[in-house]
């Protein structure tokens, strides 16, 4: 087992002051909120001719149907990387990605014992603009949706299929996946059987940073095996604020602040002083294994 501290990130209204969507409206011309009220006015459209949907990822079907439709020509898995460039992320970011591992490299009594702080996206939005931004070079592993390319009706390599996807309970998967490893290590799935404390990634060393109720599935998990659960909104949401509120108050997150990590705010003093507290435990319970390892030293018998 690795010891190492994972810190899990939503990016939407979490990392991105927005959606990461918003650049391709921008560049097409497109009214982002005529858009997303098509999207949501598509799941009683689709269930009234008796057709399951998830609410989660129904609006990357709209957004294929406007690739062929001539509102985003063009739109292929290369427009949407360099969109990544264009991400708007709240004040801190991605400085805190840089400072949260500064700390635990700058001192050796960490390096001793292998602590480590990784970080990762799971995300509802699309994997390759998340690729495209420049918290790529801080991350450890990214999930979300992926599109497939196909023709358009002239011959254009646009987005036509939908390849994989991640929901709000399919967070929790990806949650798994970071348990066991399985980007870094060969031959393990999230269905090999690990013995929990032989995991790559404790549950109990995951801080799990979100702004919504679609992310309720996770919060439970992490804090269920005794994980952190941080809770952001956007600078003056009440609205937005009030449901974070209420995730704390029953329970389903540890803390909330207002979305700015710069040095000094809440959100950076909790996320730091967590990182701490989890590196200090896992180095105390190092020493310890040492300790009750080490056997009574040979004397001389009366």
């Amino acid at each position: 087992m690795a010891n190492i501290i994972a810190v899990i990130w939503d990016c939407d209204k979490t990392l991105v002051d927005g959606y990461m969507q918003d650049p391709i409206f921008e560049h097409y011309g497109v009214n982002s909120s005529e858009f997303w009220s098509e999207v949501n006015e598509l799941p009683a459209y689709y269930q009234a001719q008796g057709v399951k949907i998830n609410r989660d990822t129904i609006y990357l079907n709209h957004f294929i149907h406007k690739a062929h439709d001539g509102t985003f020509p063009g739109l292929n898995n290369k427009k949407l990387h360099s969109f990544g460039k264009e991400l708007k992320f709240y004040k801190g970011v991605p400085e805190i990605f840089e400072k949260t591992k500064e700390i635990i490299n700058s001192d050796s009594s960490y390096a001793e014992y292998g602590i480590q702080v990784e970080h990762y996206i799971v995300s509802t939005g699309m994997t390759e603009i998340i690729r495209g931004s420049e918290l790529m070079s801080y991350i450890s592993g990214v999930w979300g949706c992926e599109l497939i390319e196909g023709p358009d009706k002239d011959g254009n390599r646009v987005i036509s299929e939908i390849g994989y996807t991640i929901d709000n309970t399919t967070k929790t998967k990806a949650l798994f996946e970071i348990n066991k490893g399985i980007l870094q290590l060969e031959n393990v799935d999230v269905n090999s059987k690990i013995p929990e404390d032989k995991r790559r990634v404790q549950f109990k060393n995951m801080i799990y940073i979100a702004d919504g109720p679609s992310d309720i599935p996770a919060f439970s998990l992490v804090n269920k095996n005794g994980g952190s659960t941080f809770g952001i909104y956007p600078k003056g949401d009440m609205e937005a604020m009030q449901q974070v509120e209420q995730m704390r108050a029953d329970g389903r997150i540890n803390m909330y602040a207002e979305a700015d990590y710069s040095e000094g705010t809440t959100a950076y003093m909790w996320i730091i002083n967590k990182i701490k507290k989890l590196a200090d435990a896992i180095k105390e319970s190092e020493k310890a294994k040492v300790q009750n390892s080490v056997s009574a030293s040979p004397r001389h018998l009366n």
